[in-house]
């Protein structure tokens, strides 16, 4: 079951809700007070607590497992489950959520127990996450950055050939809403010979899509591309926080380390293929001249519909606009559609060498940004690497962040004759260097 259009809840708040109607769903660990982090599910204003709906009995079966499997406040053994007991639940779920459920009166009954104000809790990350691995699929993005330091040859050989990425910092890896430190590290001053160190002078944002990895495979056994999709756990919204300058005299020649390791921003909602389904596309035709991908990243079913359309939002809020009550001033709006692999694709290429992925591992997609002005997922590409200040309504400008901004991602997915669904936000505002 994926998702039923006209279908409404009990749940008053979650009919029309902007991100979490009844066909979302989405599954997240909480906790209210000083309780422990226990599994929960967005539904309008409300999250569904689905421990307290398992010990009134509420569930059974495969959906039971799956709830069980979430008992210690963390989605990881839900996630090797696999495919199917993760159908099961969200069928158990749309029953007892749903506008003529048999047990509406029972849980209304358990109050607030069962439904706290999600305004009332606080998020937690939704899984351990043993490995975090940044891709670098958005190809404007790509095509972006390389003009700023390669006009004439922006994409390097191998990027239309291989799925790009390089292993983050899982341990650094944060909910929305974690304050994020100005970090610290060696620059090389423009004109100069020796590095100095200090605060980073060029703080970022990279507007992301983060893949949660489902059931795992074993050392030495690749996942073939037909099967990749099968291993995706569920989606969100990741912010791949980025000190440029540091980046800039790091990277070279094996990429960045202190520049994007200092912390990694996750929306805290686990949005499942299910709810995603309404919103799968084609993969985009690849232009002509482009090479074919190797037999191994390429699979008919992941062509025709391995692709999402997913609007994706970076919103900015400086501390003078919080003083003078002014709204957040919109960055960007771009599109999961701008990625030139899918995620199938990230998938097959990642384990193909026997790579062993576990549940709960985190991937980003790489910088999502559009072919146009308005599209880009970066003040780096925004602004020319600094060239071109953002104008705020404020009157303040932005080359990149200062102390005191709070950048926000949001993402939602709408289609004439279905339900609109969301991923709610990732937000994170900067703090001064220590």
């Amino acid at each position: 079951m994926t998702q039923v259009s006209a279908a409404r809840s009990w749940v008053a708040s979650a009919n029309g809700h902007a991100d979490f109607p009844l066909q979302n769903l989405p599954l997240g660990i909480f906790s209210t007070g000083n309780g422990a982090p226990r599994s929960g599910v967005a539904i309008g204003d409300h999250i569904f607590d689905l421990q307290a709906a398992l010990e009134a009995g509420l569930f059974d079966g495969m959906a039971r497992e799956a709830v069980e499997a979430m008992g210690n406040g963390q989605l990881n053994a839900f996630f090797e489950l696999g495919r199917a007991a993760r159908v099961a639940l969200r069928e158990r779920l749309l029953t007892l959520l749903g506008e003529d459920s048999p047990q509406r009166d029972q849980i209304l009954g358990l109050g607030e127990k069962l439904l706290p104000l999600a305004a009332d809790c606080q998020m937690h990350l939704p899984a351990r996450i043993n490995d975090y691995t940044d891709f670098y699929v958005g190809i404007e993005h790509a095509q972006n950055v390389g003009k700023l330091f390669r006009p004439d040859n922006p994409l390097l050989p191998n990027y239309k050939h291989v799925p790009i990425g390089y292993h983050g910092r899982a341990s650094t890896v944060r909910p929305s809403g974690t304050d994020v430190r100005r970090p610290k590290g060696q620059t090389l001053p423009v004109g100069q010979t020796e590095p100095t160190f200090g605060p980073c002078a060029r703080l970022d944002y990279e507007l992301e899509l983060g893949i949660w990895i489902g059931k795992g495979n074993a050392l030495g056994e690749p996942i073939a591309i037909g099967d990749a999709a099968e291993h995706i756990g569920g989606f969100c919204l990741l912010n791949d926080w980025s000190a440029r300058d540091i980046q800039a005299w790091e990277y070279q020649p094996l990429g960045p380390f202190l520049s994007k390791s200092f912390l990694t921003s996750v929306s805290p909602w686990v949005v499942t293929a299910e709810a995603l389904e309404p919103f799968r596309r084609p993969q985009p035709a690849r232009p002509e001249g482009d090479p074919q991908p190797l037999p191994y990243l390429l699979d008919k079913r992941d062509q025709a519909g391995g692709a999402f359309d997913i609007e994706l939002e970076v919103l900015l809020l400086t501390e003078t606009m919080r003083e003078r009550n002014l709204p957040a001033h919109r960055l960007t709006l771009s599109n999961t559609r701008y990625m030139y692999w899918t995620v199938a694709q990230m998938i097959a290429h990642h384990s193909v060498n026997g790579c062993q992925l576990q549940a709960g591992d985190l991937f980003g997609s790489g910088t999502l940004s559009g072919p146009e002005s308005g599209q880009f997922g970066s003040l780096l590409e925004i602004t020319e690497g600094g060239k071109k200040p953002v104008e705020l309504a404020s009157g303040e400008i932005r080359k990149f962040l200062e102390d005191g901004d709070e950048i926000i991602l949001r993402a939602r997915c709408s289609r004439e004759g279905v339900a609109s669904i969301g991923f709610g936000e990732c937000r994170g505002k900067i703090l001064p260097a220590r």
